[in-house]
């Protein structure tokens, strides 16, 4: 693992998936929107909630909750979407909430724990720490690029 990548984009975005608490880089986050219900996609994946029409921009929206296989997902007051921007292309992602912005340091941050052979981590940054708090940080880019999404490489550029 690079930690080198981790420390040039130290503050992270904050945000629950269960009972899990995840970090994404902030400098991919566009914006922080309620959550809406999307138009869904014949033939799409469960994750893959639909589209939603963003300022004239189609956006697809991801639950992650789904994705990841975290507990029955619930569409509340607090169920927000985190606008992202990766690789020149927009993407929602559903969580269940929004923490906080935090900024580690170097020594905060852990390596990600081997996951065996059959178990992806290749979006896996590592384990942040405050306190007693852990942050399981995600390569948001290498998990929206990946195949098994495949969401960057199957959308045209955002303008």
């Amino acid at each position: 693992m690079n930690t080198a990548t981790i420390i040039d984009d130290s503050e992270v975005l904050s945000f629950k998936l269960g009972k899990e608490e995840y970090g994404i880089s902030i400098l991919k986050v566009q914006e922080i929107r309620g959550y809406e219900q999307p138009t869904r996609l014949a033939n799409a994946p469960d994750y893959l909630k639909g589209v939603v029409n963003l300022r004239g921009s189609i956006v697809p929206i991801v639950d992650m909750r789904i994705k990841f296989g975290i507990a029955e997902p619930k569409y509340d007051s607090l169920t927000v979407v985190i606008i992202l921007n990766i690789a020149h292309h927009v993407i929602g992602m559903v969580v269940d909430s929004v923490s906080d912005v935090v900024t580690l340091s170097a020594d905060q941050i852990r390596p990600a724990p081997a996951m065996g052979q059959d178990a992806d981590s290749s979006y896996l940054r590592g384990l942040g720490t405050i306190g007693e708090r852990m942050l399981i940080l995600l390569d948001i880019d290498a998990l929206m690029q990946s195949d098994e999404l495949g969401l960057v490489t199957a959308l045209p550029h955002a303008a």
